[in-house]
């Protein structure tokens, strides 16, 4: 018998990815929470074109923008990229509850490429989901609104930019809960510190001097995310492609964090 017949097959990246894609399909939390989050776009977003009246639409906690067709359509966003991030963490911190991750380990032993395939095939099945939920929104809503000043089509300047920009934002929530997940190794833990750093933080810098909160809300993460589907940027804001950098450092930052205790501790 020679020693090749001993050697075990090489698990390959493109098979990691599939067995990934295949976990996640595999548990109804997932199809129930993706549903969740496209409803609260499209619902929230039709809900507002009823009921608009002329002024300011509430961005993230701490910030308003200037009001738009687009700001209109994408009022449920908020609730979304917290159904997004929080079956993000579950989806990485569920492995550790249910002790799923010992066997994945066992298959891919180099470790990073779980961490890598898991944020890949997440990160693209909530960006297609929450894109299309974002132009949903927009396109049965703005018909509700056309007679109003701050009318705008789909074809608009900067209108398809910020629905798709939207999209992105929502997918990089979900990965940050991922890698909040994968981190923590709690879903509970990691969906406290999602919520603190989206919602609470934001508030919370309200408290600071001005000097120092103009200094600082723009680069908290959902201000930053703000600013990437937002058409007109307000006065001290990001602009969308500084926002995009600001709030992907962000999940970079959980992301190394995350790889480097998945490879450097025991499971």
């Amino acid at each position: 018998m020679t020693a090749a017949a001993h050697t075990r097959p090489r698990l390959t990246f493109r098979g990691v990815i599939a067995g990934e894609w295949t976990k996640f399909w595999s548990l109804r939390s997932s199809w129930i929470t993706l549903g969740v989050s496209l409803l609260l776009l499209a619902a929230f977003g039709v809900i507002a074109a009823l009921t608009y009246s002329p002024g300011l639409v509430q961005g993230p906690p701490g910030t308003a923008v200037s009001t738009s067709a687009v700001a209109v359509a994408l009022t449920g966003s908020t609730f979304a990229s917290l159904a997004i991030g929080v079956l993000g963490v579950l989806v990485a911190a569920g492995e550790y509850s249910t002790g799923l991750i010992r066997a994945t380990i066992a298959a891919v032993p180099a470790r990073l490429p779980v961490i890598a395939a898991k944020t890949l095939v997440f990160g693209a099945i909530a960006f297609l989901v929450t894109a299309v939920g974002a132009i949903v929104a927009f396109v049965a809503g703005a018909p509700l609104i056309s007679t109003e000043a701050i009318a705008m089509g789909l074809g608009d300047d900067g209108v398809l930019r910020s629905l798709i920009g939207a999209g992105l934002y929502l997918a990089l929530v979900g990965v940050f809960g991922v890698a909040l997940g994968m981190l923590l190794r709690s879903s509970a833990g990691g969906i406290a510190v999602l919520v603190g750093l989206l919602l609470i933080i934001p508030g919370l810098t309200r408290l600071l001097p001005d000097s120092w909160s103009e200094q600082v809300t723009p680069y908290l993460p959902s201000n930053a995310g703000g600013a990437m589907m937002t058409v007109h940027q307000a006065d001290g804001a990001l602009s969308a492609g500084a926002g995009l950098a600001v709030f992907a450092g962000w999940v970079a930052v959980a992301l190394v964090a995350a790889a480097y205790r998945l490879v450097k501790t025991d499971v």
